[in-house]
């Protein structure tokens, strides 16, 4: 017996007692959910598996969104062998075993893929031992990484793979999956008869961050608690149980999602660090997309912090990667750090007062031509029209500021960025001063 006789072939008996997210497990790209920019009609890898394009590929995504599950199909629509490693469990030399056996499978017409999940694990060195295989077609792997590939994969592996980006799925996506769940006979939870609701199902698919797996193994804990209480109807409490969270009060495009954001943003300006945290857990902890916050954060460091605090914005980006690389739980530290900072840094709106009064000269005035003297004269037409004519190079006179006007006439001397005396500000104001004074004096001289 070789190693392709043991490709996973679960019987009726070994299915019943698997959990349900194996049991739940799409078996047609038509069972399966999501990845619509992919899998949808003419899309790449759709049109990919229908013509059987036996190209190797690299599936890149967050965890449950399904990169195991369609290696699978894949090998089902294309009548190939299926092994599957992970880079955690197995070493290169196992695999290498699975490629040499590959090689002589492939001399009889036999195809495999070799689905290796979490494949960022292996470092540049064991990924070097797939490339003849992957060249002379012994072989179409398949990589699965939660990981940026630009990053974890060395260079010669990823010009040899298409990468495929996929995407977490949507809430919506997730309540149909757990609704099917509920009424599948045969793989589901069907013969409990339980009834439920969408609040119930969306505080699972809230919580389950588009990961279909635990949402699925959220909604089994949840059936088990159901029947152990006597209960045919999944409430919200139930679900909520099963999550071992509070459900808070929230809805994410209602009325608390906005109270909520509101108050962490007022809490901010108002130097309230603790309860900038407070505002900030009770949004993370009833489900808001982290991303959302962190989009919101940057806006306050340019609103409400400003050139008193520049470096507010650097930090709020620097917290956002850090989100974004991390994920949940671990990256919301980086939210708090970066609300924390926020409410506690010197406060300006000035540039945000600023910026709106030009918006509104520039609704009101004309839009006038820009002044000759600042316009570039590359022809000799445009220097016989005086375009640059006048113009003073800052750099060429005494402290590096010209007696020049840089407004439209109709707006001479006009102000719009009035600093604060606050943190970093203070220091823009006196050079606000002493540009004024350099200019006032070159002009009685």
């Amino acid at each position: 017996m070789n190693l392709f006789d043991t490709s996973p072939t679960p019987h009726s008996g070994s299915l019943k007692t698997a959990p349900l997210a194996e049991r739940m497990r799409p078996r047609t790209l038509d069972e399966y959910a999501g990845q619509e920019h992919l899998l949808g009609a003419g899309k790449p890898l759709r049109l990919q598996i229908e013509n059987d394009d036996a190209a190797s590929m690299i599936f890149w995504g967050p965890p449950g969104v399904g990169k195991t599950t369609l290696a699978k199909i894949i090998a089902q629509v294309t009548h190939a062998s299926f092994v599957e490693f992970s880079a955690v469990l197995s070493g290169i030399k196992e695999i290498k075993q699975v490629m040499v056996e590959a090689e002589k499978a492939a001399q009889f017409g036999s195809r495999t893929i070799l689905f290796i999940d979490e494949i960022h694990r292996f470092n540049k060195a064991q990924q070097d031992a797939f490339l003849p295989y992957v060249e002379r077609g012994t072989i179409r792997l398949i990589g699965a990484t939660t990981e940026n590939p630009s990053f974890e994969l060395n260079a010669a592996l990823l010009s040899r793979c298409r990468v495929y980006t996929l995407q977490a799925l949507t809430e919506e996506q997730i309540i149909a999956l757990l609704q099917r769940a509920l009424a599948d006979h045969e793989r589901g939870l069907g013969s409990l008869q339980l009834t439920t609701d969408d609040a119930s199902l969306a505080t699972i698919a809230a919580y389950s961050s588009g990961d279909a797996r635990s949402a699925y193994n959220a909604l089994e804990v949840a059936a088990k608690l159901a029947i152990g209480r006597q209960q045919t109807h999944l409430t919200k409490e139930l679900a909520a149980d099963a999550l071992q969270r509070r459900v808070l009060l929230y809805d994410k495009s209602g009325e608390q999602h906005y109270d909520l954001i509101s108050a962490l943003h007022k809490s901010v300006r108002n130097s309230d660090v603790d309860a900038a945290l407070y505002w900030l857990g009770r949004m993370l902890a009833a489900g808001e997309d982290p991303m959302y916050v962190a989009r919101r954060v940057v806006r306050m460091a340019v609103e409400d912090i400003g050139l008193a605090a520049p470096e507010a914005l650097n930090l709020c980006l620097s917290a956002r990667e850090a989100l974004h690389f991390l994920g949940p739980p671990e990256g919301d530290l980086a939210l708090a750090q970066a609300v924390a900072y926020l409410a506690l840094a010197p406060k300006s709106n000035a540039v945000y007062t600023a910026y709106g009064a030009v918006q509104q000269d520039i609704e009101r005035t004309a839009a006038e031509p820009v002044p000759l003297h600042l316009r570039n004269a590359p022809t000799r037409l445009m220097k016989e029209l005086d375009y640059g004519k006048g113009y003073q190079y800052a750099h060429d006179v005494e402290g590096h500021v010209a007696d020049m006007e840089c407004l439209p006439p109709s707006l001479r001397g006009r102000r719009y960025y009035q600093p604060t005396s606050e943190g970093r500000e203070k220091l823009l104001a006196q050079r606000m001063h002493q540009i004024a004074q350099i200019r006032q004096n070159k002009r009685k001289g």
